[in-house]
């Protein structure tokens, strides 16, 4: 099979917001039709995963082959791993952000990751939830709806939340709501699904970059655990912590890591 994501318009290539939402949809597309193909387990995960960064590497060297890359795939087979920190343009891409969930159907908590850095800052950027049919990007931020739980929650990962967190949760009377990828936790902030996510479990820029983007557009705030911007397009791409949270939490949420830890 063939995947077509068709032909973007000049407008929309133009455009650096729109252009990283056709980038995430295409990609998400790319990864439900691979989802169909019957594979299972790890041979799904590994197809998903290929599939969705052949692809957008694809596109970006078409569209826009004037721009450096950077996502975990690309940054073990470049030759010069060092050409994005003199670019004036690198996407951050994350082709599969959930491989677990993804390779579980019918879980929706898997994603697809693009943002756009320049001069120092995230410009653009989108995220795909493909079986939500939703892609949240700058060019069209989201409204973040009125809060309708009265008790503040935690999106945290599905298997094991971090002991901070959980006094975190605990310190602040938070519930915690577990769910799939690092993207979708940070969307569900967004989506009035949860009001917080606090992660110090170690994550690289890719994990991060494009949540953020969004999460900045749409007015949420969002740092470090110990307060500090968050800052991409380094020569270390680790970037171990991030909390994005509905504004009116995060003062709790810093005072509370500040006097505690995240041990």
């Amino acid at each position: 099979m063939t995947f077509d994501p068709g032909v973007p318009p000049a407008d929309v290539v133009a455009d650096d917001h729109r252009f990283a939402a056709w980038l995430a949809e295409a990609a998400g597309q790319r990864l439900l039709e691979v989802r169909s193909e019957g594979l299972e387990g790890k041979e799904l995960k590994d197809a998903g995963d290929r599939a969705a960064h052949v692809l957008l590497m694809d596109l970006l060297a078409t569209y826009r082959p004037d721009d450096a890359v950077l996502s975990e795939e690309a940054l073990e087979n470049a030759a010069d791993k060092d050409a994005r920190l003199q670019a004036d343009k690198v996407w951050i891409v994350d082709p599969l952000d959930g491989t677990r969930e993804f390779s579980e159907p019918p879980r929706d908590d898997w994603a697809v990751h693009v943002a756009l850095w320049q001069g120092g800052t995230l410009i653009a950027g989108a995220v795909a939830q493909p079986v939500l049919g939703e892609t949240f990007n700058t060019g069209a931020p989201p409204v973040v709806p009125v809060r309708t739980s009265t008790r503040p929650r935690i999106a945290v990962s599905r298997t094991r939340p971090p002991a901070f967190v959980q006094a975190l949760a605990a310190e602040i009377d938070a519930e915690l709501v577990p769910m799939g990828s690092a993207g979708v936790k940070m969307m569900s902030v967004v989506r009035d699904v949860a009001d917080a996510y606090v992660h110090a479990g170690g994550q690289y820029e890719w994990d991060s970059a494009a949540p953020v983007a969004v999460a900045r557009a749409a007015g949420l705030f969002t740092s470090r655990v110990d307060g500090s911007e968050l800052v991409y397009n380094q020569a270390d791409v680790y970037l171990p912590d991030v909390i994005v949270c509905r504004p009116e939490l995060s003062a709790q949420i810093l005072a509370f890591i500040a006097a505690h830890g995240t041990d």
